[in-house]
C-alpha cells in the first residue's frame, strides 16, 4: 500500500484533469521501465512471533528502519514515527502489521530488478539478524492469529482498520496477515494501455495460480492454494475484484476515472495528518461538499492518493500494476516482473497473449477468479486445466523476454528469471502444493519448519 502521494497540489477544476493525470504516464517504448514491489513477514528467530513496531529490548520494526539508514536510505516520518525510507527512486515502507515492503525504483531491465532485490534483502539481513529477526515471503501468515499481529503507527491504517469491518469480514486479515509481490509496467498510448490492461486482467488468475503460496492458517492447512487471493473476495466489494468494464467497447482512461470516482474514499491528507473521510464520495469532494472537509476541493495530489485506495486485480495509475501474486522466496520475486514483462513489453508476445484470451467470456474470467484460490493450477478450464494455460503463458513470456535480448554480464537474457515458474509448471504443482507435501511429510505437521527453511538468507 502506498503512503501520501507527492504529486502536485494543483487544484482540480475540471473532470478532464483527472483523465489527463492518468494519461500523463504514457511513454515511448524506449523509456518503458519495470517497478517491482514485494512484502515480507518479519519474525523473531527464537519465538517466531512478529516483531512490534518498538520492542522493549530496543529492537523491532522501527529499529530495522533506523538501521537501514546506514545504507543511504533517507527517513520518512509521520507524527514523530519513522514509517518509511527513500533512496534513488525506491522506498521501504510498512504494511499495517509491520510487513516490510520494498517499492523498487523504475529500472530498465530484469537484471537490474534482480540486483535491486538481492541488495535489499542483504541490507535487511545485515540489520535484522543481529536483532534476532528474520523475514519470510509467503502470501499469508502461516502461524499467527489476527490478534497476534501488531499494528503500525500510521494514520492511514487507523482509518482503514476502523472501516474494514463495515464492508467485509476479511479486510483486517488482508491488512495484517497477507503479503504480495507486484509489478508496475508502462504503457505507450491509450490503445496500448487498453490491450495491456485486458491481457493482464484476463491472465491475473493464471498468475495467482502459478504463484499460489498461502496454504496455511494458524498452523494448519486451510484448504486453499492461495488463501491471500481468497481474502480479497471478502474485503471490500466497492474497491476489489475483476473490472468487467475493462472489456467493454469504448473502455479507456475516461471510464477508469468514472470507476475511481465511485470508489468510496478513505481519507484526505493535509498538513501531515489524515482526515477520516471513509465511505464518503470523491464526487462530493470535487463539488466542495465532502462532509469530512466541507467547503474544500481536492488537488491532483488528492486524486493520486485516492487512486491508491482501489484494490482491483490490476490497477491503473499512470502505469499498470499487476496485483494477483502471493509473495514468496527471493527468486520468485523477480519471476513476477519477468512473467508480465515477457507478455506485455514485446509486441509479438502481446499479440499472442491477446489471441489466447480474447474469446474468454466474462463468466469464464469470474470462474477462474473464484476457483483458482482453492484449486490453483488444477482448476478445470475449457478442455483442460489452468496448468495447460499456464504452460502456454510461460512459453509466450519466454519468447517475449528472449526477443527483448537484454543480457547480463554472462550473456544470459531475462528469460532466466522465469525458471522458478517453469519448474513448478513442469511438475504440475504450485508452491503451496510443495509446502503441503512437506508439511504432511518430513515436517510432521509442524508449521514452525516453514520459518526456518523458507526465510530469506
Amino acid at each position: 500500500m502506498s503512503g501520501p502521494n507527492s504529486e502536485s497540489a494543483q487544484p482540480i477544476e475540471t473532470r478532464q484533469q483527472l483523465i489527463d493525470y492518468l494519461a500523463s504516464g504514457v511513454r515511448e517504448p524506449a523509456q518503458w521501465a519495470i517497478g517491482t514491489e514485494h512484502e515480507k513477514f518479519g519474525f523473531h528467530l527464537d519465538t517466531l512471533r512478529p516483531p512490534a513496531y518498538r520492542e522493549a529490548d530496543g529492537t523491532g520494526i522501527e529499529a530495522i528502519l533506523q538501521g537501514l539508514t546506514q545504507f543511504g536510505w533517507e527517513p520518512v516520518t509521520e507524527n514523530g514515527h519513522l514509517i518509511a525510507l527513500s533512496r534513488d527512486g525506491a522506498s521501504v515502507s510498512l504494511e499495517p502489521a509491520g510487513q516490510l515492503e520494498l517499492s523498487g525504483a523504475p529500472l530498465k531491465d530484469l537484471h537490474d530488478t534482480h540486483c535491486e532485490v538481492a541488495q535489499h534483502l542483504q541490507e535487511v539481513r545485515t540489520v535484522a539478524e543481529p536483532m534476532g529477526i528474520g523475514f519470510l515471503g509467503m502470501g499469508f501468515q502461516p502461524k499467527w492469529k489476527r490478534e497476534d499481529m501488531p499494528w503500525m503507527p500510521k494514520g492511514r491504517y487507523k482509518i482503514m482498520r476502523e472501516y474494514m469491518p463495515k464492508v467485509g469480514s476479511l479486510g483486517l486479515d488482508m491488512m495484517t496477515r497477507t503479503c504480495t509481490v507486484q509489478v508496475n509496467l508502462d504503457v505507450g498510448s491509450e490503445a496500448d494501455m487498453i490491450r495491456k490492461f485486458r491481457v493482464s486482467l484476463a491472465l491475473q488468475s493464471v498468475a495467482t495460480a502459478m504463484f499460489a503460496d498461502s496454504p496455511f492458517t494458524e498452523g494448519q492447512p486451510n484448504g486453499f492454494r492461495s488463501y491471500r487471493s481468497h481474502i480479497w473476495t471478502d474485503t471490500d466489494p466497492d474497491r476489489t475484484g475483476l473490472l468487467d468494464f475493462v472489456f467493454d467497447e469504448g473502455f479507456g482512461y475516461e471510464r477508469y476515472v468514472d470507476y475511481l470516482l465511485d470508489v468510496p474514499m478513505y481519507f484526505v491528507y493535509r498538513d501531515g495528518r489524515y482526515i477520516d473521510a471513509s465511505g464518503q464520495s470523491f464526487r462530493d469532494f470535487l463539488d466542495g461538499r465532502l462532509p469530512a472537509y466541507m467547503g474544500q476541493r481536492p488537488s491532483i495530489k488528492d486524486w493520486a492518493d485516492h487512486s491508491t485506495t482501489a484494490f482491483p486485480e490490476v490497477r491503473l495509475k499512470r502505469y499498470l500494476e499487476m496485483r494477483g501474486a502471493d509473495s514468496g522466496p527471493w527468486n520468485r520475486i523477480t519471476a513476477l516482473p519477468a512473467l508480465f514483462v515477457g507478455l506485455l513489453y514485446d509486441t509479438t508476445a502481446l499479440d499472442a497473449a491477446w489471441d489466447l484470451v480474447k474469446d474468454w467470456s466474462i463468466e469464464e474470467l469470474h470462474a477462474l477468479r473464484d476457483g483458482v484460490p482453492k484449486h490453483g493450477l488444477s482448476l478445470p478450464f475449457r478442455n483442460g486445466t489452468v496448468l495447460d494455460i499456464a504452460r502456454q503463458v510461460l512459453a509466450i513470456a519466454n519468447n517475449g523476454l528472449r526477443a527483448r535480448a537484454r543480457t547480463d554480464a554472462n550473456g544470459l537474457d531475462e528469460s532466466i528469471y522465469l525458471e522458478p515458474l517453469i519448474e513448478f509448471a513442469e511438475a504440475g504443482i504450485t508452491p503451496a502444493d510443495r509446502k503441503l507435501q512437506r508439511f504432511h511429510g518430513e515436517w510432521g505437521g509442524n508449521i514452525d519448519r516453514v520459518f526456518e527453511e523458507y526465510r530469506y538468507r
